[in-house]
């Protein structure tokens, strides 16, 4: 199976290490010293689920030459997802599947835009994994679940042998028949986990301690919720009912995504978060005040400080 891999960093560089070193041909899309590094020495991979030493990679900075593959998984920011869509029409076959392992929920429909929907299936996953240095991916937690689906519910035959390579590669996989569920409810915890360690430079420990952010933290899961429902999604009963549940199980030292990025002046993705939230929620014509002023707290940190007046 070819495998293209479009963006090499925390997520992009951990499943694309492991399918490579399980022998599945494997093609990454990066850019800048990251890809510099992959084509000088390799890719690194250290992980409390193994490290993964791979001394050559086929890395390359476009699509150019790459042809068909099979399946494309695309693990940019969500604010680079038309760029990242434009790539993987260049790999388009027949039958490639082109799987999004993004933040957020509107991802699937803005690349379905671009290489068709029937070529665009889910994918969710659950990971604290970063560059650690040019070449090294270092991946903080102990566990890395991934799921993907068909957005339809069916298991096709493609679906199968992703799901099938994917667990030869070591890879914690399940093919969901219901994706779209299983992504909002990663956005649930994304815009909750994500938005108060952000907003408060705080790990989760201390967020779920503190009475006042906890009420908060539960406020804005919630609010996710109705606007799920106001748009007709089904989530499970027991999710609805403790929609927070996920954040107690979570190591008190465990940040996120959005949390590192901030406090190292990285862009952030929160216009694709709980931006997006209060932006659905308009058009839903609910109220979502808690996301809504998380929003707005991160809002003028987005481009990240490089770029702050």
């Amino acid at each position: 199976m070819h495998i293209a891999i479009i963006g090499a960093g925390g997520v992009g560089g951990y499943v694309g290490a492991r399918l490579a070193a399980s022998g599945e041909r494997v093609t990454f899309v990066q850019r800048g010293a990251h890809l510099a590094a992959m084509q000088s020495s390799g890719l690194r991979l250290t992980s409390q689920l193994g490290d993964v030493e791979l001394p050559q990679v086929d890395a390359r900075p476009d699509a150019d030459g790459i042809g068909p593959v099979d399946v494309v998984f695309v693990c940019v920011k969500s604010a680079q997802t038309e760029e990242a869509g434009a790539l993987a029409r260049q790999m388009l076959g027949p039958d490639t599947a082109v799987i999004s392992l993004q933040n957020g929920v509107e991802n699937e429909d803005r690349l379905a835009a671009i290489v068709g929907p029937e070529h665009v299936l889910g994918g969710v996953i659950y990971i604290l994994s970063l560059i650690e240095q040019p070449g090294h991916i270092v991946h903080s937690t102990p566990g890395a679940r991934l799921q993907i689906g068909e957005r339809d519910g069916s298991e096709s035959s493609r679906v199968r042998a992703i799901t099938d390579a994917c667990a030869k590669a070591g890879i914690d996989v399940e093919l969901s028949r219901d994706i779209e569920a299983a992504l909002w409810i990663k956005f649930t915890g994304l815009c909750a986990h994500n938005g108060m360690t952000a907003l408060t430079r705080c790990a989760i420990g201390p967020v779920r301690e503190d009475a006042v952010c906890r009420e908060v933290l539960i406020r804005c899961a919630r609010e996710v919720l109705a606007l799920a429902e106001a748009r007709g999604v089904i989530l499970p009963d027991d999710f609805k009912a403790d929609p927070v549940q996920m954040f107690m199980k979570m190591p008190p030292t465990m940040t996120s995504s959005m949390h590192c990025d901030v406090t190292h002046g990285k862009p952030l993705e929160v216009d694709w978060l709980n931006g997006a939230v209060a932006r659905l929620a308009a058009e839903s014509g609910i109220d979502v005040p808690v996301n809504q002023t998380v929003f707005a707290g991160l809002k003028l940190h987005a481009a990240g400080a490089v770029h702050q007046n």
